[in-house]
C-alpha cells in the first residue's frame, strides 16, 4: 500500500494490511507566550509522529487530536481544553474503535498536560485487552513552556510561526517550585506572558538536536512495549 497514512487510504487498502500498529499525534491548543502558536503541542506531535510512522514500515499515522487537556492555561486567549475525563474517555474509545483493524494505538503526546488522561485510558484499555501505548518527550534541561525548548523545535519544523519580535524571557523558576500554584491557579499565576523558560537563546539547529532525540526515545519506547 503507497499510502502511510489513514487518511490517504481506502478501507480494503487497511483490510489488507497484517494489522498495523496506529500512530495517534495528541497535542494541544493552548497558549504558547506572545511568540508561539496556540497549536505548537500539536506541530511537534505530528513532527514526531510522522517521523516515527517512516521509521517503521508496519506503522501507519492516523487522525490528530488537537485539543487536549489545558486547564491550567485558562485565562489566555485562545486556549482550548476539554479536560482529562472527557480526553481520556476519547482516546479508550478510540482504542476499542481500533481494535479491529490495528495490533496496537501508539499515541504520540506533546503536551505534559495530556499525561494524566493519557494513562488512564491505557490502563483501561490493557484490561479491556486492548494495547494503547502512550508516548511523551523526556528532554534532560529542558525548560517547561514555550521556552528553549519548545522555541527551538518551532525554529526547526515552521519558522515561519515564530514572532521573533514577541520573544521574552518568562518566569525561570524552577517547575517544582511552581507546582503548588500551577495546580491551584494556573500558569497566568506565575507567568503573565504565558512563558515558562527563557526561549531567547533558542536556535533551529537545537531544534533538530532534540527531534533526532525524541524519536529515539519514542522508537524505542514503542519496540519494549510490543515486545512485552
Amino acid at each position: 500500500m503507497a499510502a502511510r497514512r489513514l487518511d490517504e487510504a481506502t478501507w480494503p487498502e487497511v483490510a489488507a494490511l497484517d494489522r498495523p500498529v496506529l500512530v495517534v499525534p495528541l497535542g494541544s491548543t493552548e497558549q504558547h507566550g506572545p511568540h508561539l502558536p496556540l497549536g505548537t503541542d500539536t506541530l511537534i506531535a505530528e513532527a514526531i509522529s510522522k517521523r516515527v510512522v517512516d521509521a517503521r514500515p508496519s506503522f501507519i499515522l492516523g487522525p490528530t487530536i488537537s485539543i487536549g487537556a489545558s486547564g491550567e492555561h485558562a485565562g489566555f486567549a485562545g486556549t482550548l481544553s476539554i479536560g482529562t475525563p472527557v480526553l481520556s474517555s476519547v482516546l479508550l474509545e478510540l482504542s476499542r474503535s481500533a481494535r479491529a483493524s490495528f495490533r496496537a494505538v501508539l499515541v504520540i503526546s506533546a503536551h505534559g498536560g495530556n499525561r494524566s488522561a493519557l494513562r488512564t485510558a491505557a490502563a483501561r484499555a490493557r484490561a479491556d485487552g486492548d494495547l494503547l501505548l502512550g508516548f511523551e518527550p523526556h528532554l534532560v534541561g529542558a525548560d517547561a513552556h514555550a521556552g528553549h525548548t519548545e522555541t527551538s523545535l518551532l525554529l526547526a519544523l515552521a519558522p515561519s510561526l515564530v514572532r521573533h519580535d514577541e520573544v521574552v524571557t518568562g518566569t525561570t523558576t524552577p517547575i517544582e517550585e511552581l507546582a503548588e500554584a500551577l495546580t491551584t491557579s494556573g500558569v497566568i499565576a506565575v507567568s503573565t506572558s504565558g512563558v515558562l523558560g527563557d526561549p531567547t537563546a533558542a536556535t533551529h539547529e537545537h531544534g533538530e538536536e532534540l527531534l533526532d532525540v525524541i524519536v529515539t526515545q519514542a522508537l524505542a519506547h514503542v519496540d519494549r512495549e510490543l515486545v512485552a
